[in-house]
């Protein structure tokens, strides 16, 4: 099987991979929605391992022997949320303190890189979908940072599962777009 480069992102034979991490997302922000007497701590901790899954899946996406275009957007992203995911889960009190804070970040790295790689994508048919995205996911992130600011448990756990939501989908349509097309 060979790999081609015709979007931002490129192509991977990992493509499940990211897949299977955007429908765990889905699963854990309809968890959260659902249960959200659970507690702001064991979300935080649930969110934290799914970060810390979808950096893995990211580094893996940008390492291999066909590095696709765009693999440095991925290198960055997996650091970043690997990071994120074991300062969530390293201490319960330190990330209900800034649970909303980290989620900001994740979410406005995510958008940029979708802004970019929508500009990125011009001449392809949808190539405003990933603009329309990067700009949703940026207004995500600004509405975390207004529930850390004002410390609104209950803003932010509504926000989580929305955007925990949101951010499956995404990824999940991202996968398909990264599935190889095989070459006979």
């Amino acid at each position: 099987m060979k790999t081609s480069n015709l979007n931002y992102w490129g192509k991977s034979r990992y493509w499940w991979l990211v897949l299977t991490v955007g429908i765990l997302m889905i699963v854990c922000g309809f968890a959260y929605w659902l249960w959200p007497v659970t507690g702001f701590a064991v979300a935080s901790q649930i969110f934290g391992w799914m970060l810390v899954l979808a950096g893995v899946v990211q580094l893996c996406a940008s390492a291999g022997e066909n590095r696709p275009k765009g693999w440095g957007w991925w290198l960055v992203g997996g650091i970043v949320d690997v990071f994120i995911g074991f300062m969530l889960v390293r201490s319960v009190i330190l990330s209900e303190m800034v649970f909303p804070y980290f989620l900001a970040i994740v979410f406005m790295f995510w958008g940029v890189s979708y802004i970019f790689g929508g500009v990125a994508q011009r001449g392809n048919k949808y190539w405003w979908l990933y603009l329309i995205n990067g700009v949703l996911l940026m207004i995500v992130g600004y509405f975390f940072l207004e529930a850390g600011w004002l410390s609104d448990m209950q803003m932010t756990s509504f926000l989580a599962s929305i955007a925990f939501i949101y951010w499956g989908m995404t990824i999940s349509m991202l996968s398909y777009d990264m599935k190889p097309i095989e070459e006979k």
